[in-house]
């Protein structure tokens, strides 16, 4: 199709049919202000602030939603745009609850950068405002509507690309408002809390439930032995709390804050990654012996269940399919587990004395914390989950100067871990490392793919899939020699609906399934420093791919930490010991 070419502000460009002003401005590398758009996804021309003025157009026009035109003349930036601009912010101002200094979106809200560029410095249309609702009732996130200004990002979010549709826009004029049906409170309906909404807010209408102060309270408290652990996505993302460009890794950084903040002990996610896919990759052998020697009926493809979100969805909305999920629980609660009773022992303390923080990409690990069934140590396996944004508050409030700490290591035990746990943090890396150890398990070789990277499941395509034909295999796993082993990888909810519903059809035939809530995966979870754009999503997998090539230990069965933990305490993978403590059930949940 022929391009069409257009000038804005003087400089021409030339596109394809369709493309809106807002886009061809973007490839000059012209900004358009907007606080509803988002890329590829939404274009709606809700909030009008992106409007320009298009030569011979009676009116301004909003940028996001125009089509380019053959020959079009667009100004961004006369006078007549830049009154229409400020008229249109100082609107949502005026019914916007202004308290910024107590917001924990001040100095990272949208809408108050854009105010501070346009260079309003006070409310010029005082008066009544809509009613205030606080919604507190989930374990991750909060809503007060009397800050959002009906962008509805949550709303395309929750339904377009989640596929959940919890949030929808109510009522009409004064009276609107963007939450659940009949403005009720988000436990009453279907949310799975992967924190999207959280993620695409440009202000502080929802934010993932803040925690710091219990875990201020833990390090405060002399009698607790204050733990952490750290999931492998906030490696690559918490230097941008600080200014560093996304995708800049800040290992050691990270360590040495945590330290500084005062915990006895600086611990690893990516080791309890390493012991889940020893865990669940024996599972998934285990289900294909039964298939194959015993002829038994067995519940495949087999799905990995390290994303709570993804979990929360299924219990929900594929209740038929829950014997599929591996048994296996998350790293974080298997780490939280391991922490409050071989870990404990090892230090001399008991699980009650144990406090156990997480640091997660994710506002669903919240919910999956305070699960009813989490708790095999006998007392609450995991105390307190923080995202990487709630971290990021408190080194600040710590007074601590990011960018001049020395690089720290992690400690041990449950401080070492493979290159194939730090990729976990991405779309596909699941499954790559579980791919790693299940094929070197049952043939004694490394997996036949360069850099043991399995590529056609890296990136971000929403459904990726991937054949390993299993051939020269050890004795114990001769049942699978010629086996040709098919997985699929999916990520965002309406992918994985997608995927499952082929699957339900009979189109595609997999073993093996990773699903993970977030678009992504992990590196773009709802508590993640905003706005995570493909291009951050992209620069944030590239730095854990960086994290696995740097090592020299890249396989999970090879970790020495998680071969002495089996010996001196789990006994076998599947055994006893590690069923009590690292495998659960899940429970069919309404729809309500």
């Amino acid at each position: 199709m022929s391009e069409i070419s257009l000038s804005i502000d003087g400089e021409s460009v030339s596109v394809t049919p369709g493309t809106t002003i807002l886009e061809a401005a973007l490839l000059l590398g012209k900004r358009i202000p907007t606080l509803c758009y988002l890329e590829g996804v939404q274009a709606i021309g809700a909030c009008r602030v992106c409007l320009v003025e298009v030569e011979g157009a009676k009116t301004l026009v909003s940028s996001c939603v125009t089509a380019a035109a053959d020959g079009m003349k667009v100004r961004t930036n006369t006078r007549r745009v830049r009154d229409a601009r400020r008229t249109v912010v100082e609107l949502l101002l005026s019914d916007h609850d202004g308290d910024c200094q107590t917001c924990e979106r001040n100095d990272d809200c949208e809408l108050q950068a854009l105010a501070r560029e346009l260079g309003i410095r006070e409310v010029s249309y005082p008066g009544e405002t809509s009613r205030k609702i606080i919604d507190n009732s989930t374990a991750g996130l909060v809503r007060d509507t009397s800050k959002c200004i009906l962008c509805r990002r949550c709303v395309t979010v929750c339904n377009e690309v989640q596929g959940i549709g919890a949030l929808f826009p109510q009522n009409r004029g004064f009276q609107s408002v963007v939450g659940p049906a009949f403005c009720s409170d988000l436990d009453t309906v279907v949310c799975v809390q992967c924190g999207q909404c959280a993620a695409v807010c440009p202000v502080g209408a929802i934010a993932e439930k803040d925690d710091t102060d219990a875990v201020w309270e833990a390090l405060d408290d002399g009698d607790r032995h204050v733990i952490v652990q750290t999931a492998p996505a906030i490696r690559a993302a918490l230097g941008e709390c600080f200014g560093y460009p996304p995708g800049t890794l800040v290992t050691g950084k990270m360590v040495s804050a945590l330290r500084h903040l005062g915990f006895q002990a600086v611990l690893d996610t990516n080791f309890a990654a390493d012991l889940t896919i020893v865990e669940e990759g024996t599972e998934l052998l285990t289900r294909l012996k039964k298939l194959l020697v015993d002829k038994e009926d067995v519940a495949l493809p087999q799905f990995t269940s390290c994303s709570p979100g993804w979990i929360k969805y299924a219990e929900h909305f594929y209740p038929d399919m829950l014997a599929n999920i591996s048994s296996c629980k998350s790293p974080q609660q298997m780490f939280g587990a391991i922490a409050k009773t071989y870990y404990a022992g090892k230090i001399g303390k008991r699980p009650e004395d144990m406090f156990v923080v997480s640091i997660m990409p994710c506002t669903a690990k919240k919910f999956e914390a305070k699960r009813p069934e989490m708790n095999d140590s006998a007392v609450q396996d995991v105390d307190v989950v923080l995202t990487t944004r709630e971290l990021g508050r408190m080194i600040k409030q710590a007074g601590i100067d990011f960018a001049s700490l020395p690089d720290d290591r992690m400690d041990s035990f449950m401080g070492v871990s493979s290159g194939a746990a730090d990729i976990f943090g991405n779309t596909g890396g699941v499954m790559e490392a579980a791919l790693r150890t299940a094929y070197e398990i049952v043939t004694g070789r490394p997996l036949p793919f360069e850099d043991l990277h399995v590529k056609p499941i890296a990136g971000l395509l929403g459904i990726k899939k991937a054949s390993v034909r299993i051939t020269g295999t050890v004795p114990d796993w001769s049942f699978l020699e010629g086996v040709t082993l098919n997985v699929a990888v999916a990520h965002g909810l309406g992918n994985a609906r997608e995927l499952i519903e082929q699957i339900r059809r009979g189109e595609v035939d997999y073993h093996f399934v990773e699903i993970m809530a977030c678009p992504g995966g992990c590196i773009g979870g709802g508590g993640q420093p905003r706005m995570t754009t493909n291009s951050v999503r992209e620069a944030r997998i590239r730095a854990l791919y960086q994290e696995d090539e740097g090592k020299t230990l890249r396989k999970s069965h090879e970790n020495p930490e998680i071969k002495q933990l089996y010996k001196e305490f789990l006994g076998r993978p599947l055994g006893e010991k590690s069923h009590h403590l690292l495998h659960t059930q899940y429970e069919a949940r309404e729809r309500v």
